[in-house]
């Protein structure tokens, strides 16, 4: 007997525990007749808790009776690889679009680039005209002072000025500078401007004894002795004596020299470096 209250009272417990006040009395949940009908309900035992399912069905039910609209399904893989490629086909374009903005700012930049430097190069080219003009100016003017220091510092002879420069020269630069400086190296056609010009350079080196280069060699043809200017020598004053007798040099000495103490010409190696002797017209 015991066993059964505790039975019947666990019974109407859980019978308590599942009605619910919104859907009805506790006797329609427990069996018990209505109240309308007056009549007894059958009890066939505890309702079952109503389903999740169920209840999801009702919470969907709006105030009108409409259902609410079930959310959309996900976008595929093919939209989304679609989308995708259209977003970098966008960023391709205003990447080229910005390669082709750069492109015609910098050709425009090289044509302005282009005219600078063509004008820039006309510029330099009308400054080495008068660059060369200035040097051919100044050649000219060295010309001119060498001439009048070579009739002002030398000796005059005749219708020719005949300077002494103590540099040591190879004939080669001898015959430079006498040009560079308006004149010729020194060229005596005959005997009297020959002991003229002895005498000034005994007079210049006294009381030394120098050899100084006269404008005169064999270089073109040996034994054939031609000036500077390329005329034939037709006067000599070779050196003579029985130890020494002039030219003796052969094809290796080819240039002529005139010793400052007695005025005789000596052939030499034309590499040889001493002072020379320019001559000017007066």
């Amino acid at each position: 007997m015991a066993k059964a209250a505790v039975l019947a009272t666990v019974l109407c417990l859980s019978a308590l525990s599942l009605g619910h006040p919104g859907n009805g009395s506790l006797e329609n949940d427990v069996g018990i007749g209505s109240p309308d009908s007056g009549m007894p309900a059958q009890h066939d035992g505890p309702k079952p808790l109503p389903s999740p399912e169920g209840e999801a069905t009702q919470e969907t039910v709006k105030g009108d009776g409409d259902s609410e609209e079930p959310d959309p399904s996900p976008a595929s893989d093919f939209e989304n690889s679609y989308n995708y490629l259209l977003s970098r086909l966008a960023a391709m374009d205003q990447a080229i679009h910005r390669l082709n903005v750069g492109h015609y700012t910098l050709d425009v930049k090289m044509s302005q680039l282009l005219d600078r430097v063509s004008r820039l190069d006309g510029r330099i080219g009308e400054v080495e005209e008068s660059v060369q003009q200035v040097l051919l100016l100044s050649k000219e003017n060295r010309k001119e002072v060498g001439r009048l220091e070579g009739c002002q510092k030398g000796r005059r002879i005749g219708y020719k000025c005949f300077l002494v420069y103590r540099t040591y020269e190879s004939y080669a630069g001898a015959s430079k500078l006498c040009q560079e400086r308006g004149g010729r190296m020194a060229m005596p056609r005959d005997r009297k401007e020959q002991e003229a010009l002895a005498d000034y350079a005994k007079t210049f080196f006294h009381p030394g004894n120098w050899p100084v280069w006269l404008g005169i060699n064999d270089q073109r043809s040996e034994g054939l002795y031609l000036f500077e200017d390329g005329t034939r020598v037709t006067y000599f004053q070779w050196r003579k004596h029985y130890l020494s007798s002039q030219p003796d040099g052969g094809k290796r000495e080819n240039c002529v020299a005139m010793s400052s103490d007695d005025g005789d010409w000596w052939d030499n190696y034309c590499d040889r470096r001493m002072h020379y002797l320019c001559e000017f017209d007066a």
